[in-house]
Order: C-alpha cells, then sequence, then structure tokens
C-alpha cells in the first residue's frame, strides 16, 4: 500500500496491515492532519508500545475486512480514532473506536471529526464536568480541536470565551457558538481577556499553550474552577502561583488521548456517538497525500482554520 515512510517521511510502498481481533481494515479515504504528527515527526511524541508508526490519528474511509469485528461491516463508510496509521491508503482500527461516516458528510469533512470530538469530550465533559451555564475559555478557537470544542461547549449550554489570531478568524469563532472571541494579537487582548472573564471568572479553561498562558489561566479562573492542559505549544515549563491555586481551590490536569487505553477510547467512543452527528467538521484545506510536507507547512504556519485533510 502507498503509505508515509516514519522515517523518510515520504510515500513509500509499504505492508498493508492484516486486522487482529477486535479489528476492522479501512480503505483510508481521507486523514485528519494534528498537531500530534508534527511532534512525532520532529521525535518528540512517539507512538505508544504497539501502535503502527506510521502518522495519522483520525480517517475516514470504507471497511473492506472485518474477521474478527462485530458491529462493523464489509462496506461500511466509517470514522475511526487511532493510535497511528492513518496516513497511508490502508489502516487496522479497532472496531469499537468506529463510528459510521455522519450522513451528509464527505469523507474529508468526516476525518476532521474522530480526534477532536473526542479530544473535547474528554476533557471539557468527563474530566472537566462543563454545565449548563458555566463560563468556558478555550484556547486556540481557529484549531482543528478548538472549533469543535467550541460547538460542544455551547450544545451544553455554556458561556464560550475564546482567543484567535485575526479578526476574521474570531468572527468565524462566533459563527461556531463562542459568545466571546478575542484576537490575541490585539493591543488590548489582556484587558479584553480581563472583561471576558468577569469577576466570576472561567468554570473551566481548555489549554493548548501550556506555560505560556499558565499564568493568565490561573488568574482568571473562578473559584473551583478546572484547568485542562492538552498541548504545550507555548512551552512546557512555567511557574505556578500556588496561593492563587489554594485560594481558589483549583483543579489543574494534564490529559493526552492518544496514550490510553483501546477499551478507555472505546468508552470515550461510544459516549460522544450521539454527539458526532451534531458537530459541524471545519476543513480548512485539503492536500493530497503525497503533498504531506505542504500539509505539515500549513499547520505549522498556523495559517489554517479548522482542520487540515489528507486525501488518498
Amino acid at each position: 500500500m502507498r503509505a508515509i515512510d516514519p522515517d523518510s517521511f515520504a510515500v513509500a510502498d509499504l505492508p498493508t496491515p492484516t486486522p487482529a481481533d477486535g479489528e476492522v481494515l479501512i480503505q483510508v479515504r481521507a486523514a485528519g492532519v494534528n498537531r500530534a504528527d508534527l511532534l512525532q515527526r520532529a521525535g518528540h511524541y512517539p507512538p505508544p508500545p504497539g501502535a503502527s508508526p506510521i502518522p495519522g490519528l483520525e480517517v475516514a474511509g470504507t471497511v473492506v475486512a472485518a474477521p474478527h469485528a462485530s458491529k462493523v461491516n464489509v462496506g461500511d463508510d466509517v470514522v475511526a480514532l487511532l493510535a497511528g496509521g492513518g496516513y497511508a491508503e490502508y489502516v487496522a482500527a479497532p472496531a469499537e473506536q468506529c463510528l459510521p461516516l455522519p450522513s451528509g458528510l464527505t469523507m474529508a469533512e468526516g476525518a476532521a471529526l474522530p480526534e477532536a470530538v473526542a479530544t473535547s469530550w474528554l476533557n471539557l465533559v468527563e474530566l472537566a464536568g462543563l454545565s449548563e451555564g458555566e463560563n468556558v475559555y478555550i484556547h486556540g478557537g481557529s484549531g482543528g480541536v478548538g472549533s469543535v470544542a467550541i460547538q460542544l461547549a455551547a450544545s451544553l449550554g455554556a458561556r464560550v470565551v475564546t482567543n484567535a489570531g485575526s479578526d476574521d478568524k474570531c468572527e468565524r469563532c462566533r459563527e461556531l457558538g463562542a459568545e466571546v472571541a478575542i484576537n490575541y494579537r490585539a493591543e488590548d487582548a489582556a484587558e479584553q481577556l480581563r472583561e471576558a472573564a468577569g469577576e466570576a471568572g472561567f468554570d473551566v479553561t481548555l489549554d493548548m499553550l501550556g506555560a505560556g498562558a499558565l499564568e493568565a489561566s490561573i488568574e482568571h479562573a473562578a473559584r473551583d474552577g478546572r484547568i485542562i492542559i492538552i498541548g504545550l505549544q507555548r512551552g512546557r515549563r512555567g511557574e505556578i502561583d500556588l496561593g492563587a491555586v489554594l485560594s481558589k481551590r483549583l483543579r489543574i490536569q494534564g490529559s493526552t488521548l492518544r496514550s490510553l487505553s483501546e477499551a478507555r477510547k472505546a468508552q470515550i467512543v461510544t459516549a460522544m456517538r450521539h454527539v458526532v452527528r451534531e458537530i459541524h467538521p471545519v476543513v480548512s484545506e485539503e492536500v493530497p497525500l503525497e503533498d504531506v510536507e505542504a500539509a505539515h507547512a500549513l499547520m505549522d504556519d498556523d495559517a489554517t482554520f479548522g482542520k487540515v485533510i489528507l486525501t488518498l
């Protein structure tokens, strides 16, 4: 099969995987590009033990073999959450991590869903316990996860505040359900954030930035606030005002999806099944598999809104 060689990062002829017990073989039509893929390529985020070394954490395609699986049949169009292997013509995926391609969506749109929805559901709902009427601050609303997290939080009845790197991106975040969207390049961005937080502060903060945003996340957190850190785009080491953590009774939690067990991922996929149909996937660019370098460059430049998708 054609696949991206994890060593050369070029298209190569690699062995087609054989599905194990509980797995199906998917002919991939589209694969989502995630920041984790860029980190893996740079040597900072190796795949979990036993996972395919080929990058790619989510795909959409058609099941072509299901020898050891129930509930998923040959010929089904599905989206799948993976631990690796998505940048390829075929991938073996746990059947319990597959969902039907939502009606009316293209394969490219479907491939934009699994990782982003699972990440948003795990962190906003299961870990943070976001509920109706709470204030949530979502860093990076223009990203693949951010654009989905806005929609999920708004559907739960939360008041959503987010940020993005241009006025146009901020307007698109508001169209997705954000009440407030702040251009973080604006001179008064810090004041806008302070005003948006208000005296009550943010009950939940979904932080993709890490050290560079930690001080502000703590400053603007509500009492009993929950700060969930899912990325380190602005550094991995920072100082914490423990006095504020104590006085506000804050919970600061790190979270990664990829390293969870298959059983845990299956639970998440099952729980989010009804949500997938309600989320509007945002596809920024569709790029052929052989142009994977260009796809990663688009993410690196932070010039996109939503997901970059590889097509096969």
